[in-house]
């Protein structure tokens, strides 16, 4: 939108490249949990709990997919004009961040997988996106990603809300065991309503096409009534699906806005 032209083909590449990693980065998440006896039979992810997949599977598929996003990042290079050594800053620190999350280090059970989380799966994938398809780094794509990067925060918190006691027992923190079942609800209130203030700033001061998020928001009151009951049964799935809409809509809202209505586009 900044520069008037979208390629195709680089953002069909940069998409795939993002979600493989992102897959990937589910895949090692999925086999150290397992590993470090955190997935039980109540858990979401019960891949290796009900023996769908053998660990050995969830490695080579996890393998696969590093490759898939590798291969993905060498084509962009090739056909975009943007300089290897930032298409690699950014690629491998979004691809090291994936697997440091719960591999290596272990970010997640330290308290620290909610930074990488918010910084990995928002800016930095937003930040890839753009860099690729106009050819040098910039700092309003970050700007942009601040709604999507607080939604999707709210879905892991959201999770490890939930799993505050089984988390507990595995011997993992999370910032919801640091912070505790108050300012976690307070936490989740923060993350959900304010990517809906964002968008009212934006609406009122540049265009009103950004209001259109703000369709969603009856979905975000019914999830703050469930999330203050202590009533946790799917409300990361129900979370995952308003930050779903939520994209959705923001980028109908910017699509649909004059040309240079917004900053930066």
């Amino acid at each position: 939108r900044a520069q008037g032209a979208l390629d195709p083909g680089l953002l069909l590449g940069s998409a795939v490249a993002v979600l493989a990693v992102h897959g990937a980065g589910n895949l090692v998440n999925t086999y150290y949990d397992f590993s470090k006896g955190i997935d039980h039979k109540k858990s979401d992810d019960r891949t290796l709990v009900d023996q769908i997949l053998e660990p050995q599977d969830v490695v080579r598929f996890g393998v696969f997919l590093y490759t898939v996003g590798c291969v993905c990042a060498a084509g962009l290079y090739a056909v975009s004009t943007l300089k290897l050594e930032h298409l690699a800053l950014i690629y491998f620190g979004g691809l090291s961040s994936s697997f440091l999350y719960t591999g290596g280090i272990g970010f997640k059970y330290v308290a620290l997988g909610d930074v990488v989380i918010l910084i990995t799966f928002g800016p930095l994938a937003v930040m890839f996106a753009h860099a690729v398809q106009v050819g040098y780094l910039s700092v309003s794509p970050l700007l942009y990603a601040v709604p999507l990067a607080l939604s999707t925060e709210a879905i892991l918190h959201s999770n490890n809300t939930r799993d505050m006691e089984s988390d507990r027992q595995a011997g993992i923190v999370t910032l919801a065991i640091l912070i505790g079942p108050t300012f976690s609800y307070i936490l989740y209130t923060v993350l959900l309503f304010l990517p809906y203030l964002i968008f009212c700033v934006l609406a009122t001061r540049y265009t009103i096409s950004m209001a259109l998020p703000l369709l969603t928001m009856p979905m975000a009151f019914s999830l703050e009534r469930q999330f203050r009951s202590q009533s946790f049964n799917k409300i990361p799935q129900r979370t995952a699906k308003l930050n779903l809409l939520l994209g959705l809509f923001y980028v109908f809202g910017i699509t649909l806005a004059p040309a240079g209505a917004l900053p930066k586009l």
